[in-house]
């Protein structure tokens, strides 16, 4: 027998600006508590030091979750060179210093073209990366390294926005990059690159997939409307779950279509696309979930939404 939940069965994305200090999973804990949510789920994690950007699923948007974990990024970050850390940003333990006064910008500038397009990372210890079940992290804070393959991961765009000269050198840096990417990896290696260590000081996620810095909420905002006791406006936060598919290819299934799709039955749909995932609606508009196209052209279901009736 399925355990029952608890709590409200809300369904949605909030948009979280997380704050700097909590994990990803305690963000998470703490918008599902002020919610009272009966389910919810993040869509990858941030690192404790890093804020900004984390979607939140809610209800029945945490099927789309998977979608949004394999959504490009953007961040801005701050990159200090000279002093190496063994988790690669400002809370790990120092483990080299060098001069880097010598360091300018047109250094900088120069070793980030070989950072840009597809590159391969190896990821760090302190990374969330399982191996025999156990994230690397875990090993790492009991002193155990163990190998670790490098990654392909495409870097879009690779930007220094400042320099600031020193025997401790800062770069403030912009990244766009793909699902994968460790920026804390991009420091260590850029510093390696430049002869003189590097890690991450400050790093801010501005975007994730389609959602932006500029639809965030805090959950400083969340606790002022949970204690004002105003549910209705912590529920117009959340945004519908079609949003975190916009990408991908919509297909609108006749009612008669619609219930045979519901049933779990691949159907037939005119000018449908040739292959691929597909989001499906019904013809009110309303999301029915995921489906996947045939070979014989028919869409089938994979991922439904529940309605709630």
């Amino acid at each position: 027998m399925a355990r029952r939940r608890h709590g409200r069965p809300i369904s949605g994305i909030l948009v979280l600006d997380k704050p700097a200090g909590l994990s990803s999973n305690r963000a998470l804990q703490r918008a599902k508590g002020l919610y009272r949510a009966a389910k919810a789920g993040h869509t990858g994690s941030l690192d404790p030091l890093a804020t900004g950007v984390l979607p939140l699923c809610f209800g029945e948007a945490t099927k789309v979750s998977q979608y949004l974990l394999e959504a490009d990024k953007v961040y801005e970050s701050t990159f200090v060179f000279g002093v190496s850390t063994d988790t690669g940003d400002a809370e790990g333990t120092e483990t080299g210093r060098a001069d880097a006064g010598a360091l300018d910008a047109a250094a900088v500038e120069a070793a980030l073209a070989a950072f840009r397009g597809e590159v391969e990372q190896v990821p760090s210890m302190y990374s969330a990366i399982k191996q025999g079940g156990r994230p690397l992290y875990e090993l790492a804070r009991q002193g155990v390294e163990v190998e670790r393959k490098a990654r392909r991961v495409t870097i879009f765009a690779f930007e220094l926005q400042a320099f600031r000269q020193g025997e401790q050198a800062e770069a403030d840096v912009r990244v766009h990059c793909s699902k994968g990417t460790y920026v804390r990896t991009l420091a260590e290696d850029l510093g390696a690159a430049l002869g003189c260590g590097a890690h991450v000081s400050r790093l801010r996620r501005l975007q994730s997939g389609p959602f932006r810095i500029d639809e965030a909420v805090t959950l400083d905002a969340l606790q002022a409307l949970r204690d004002a006791g105003d549910e209705a406006a912590l529920d117009g936060l959340l945004l519908p779950a079609e949003r975190a598919l916009a990408d991908m290819p919509l297909v609108t299934l006749s009612e008669s279509a619609g219930f045979y799709l519901r049933q779990g039955q691949p159907v037939l749909v005119p000018n449908a696309p040739c292959d691929g995932m597909v989001r499906v609606a019904a013809e009110s508009g309303e999301l029915l979930g995921i489906g996947e196209i045939l070979d014989d052209g028919r869409v089938a279901p994979r991922r439904l939404m529940v309605t709630r009736r």
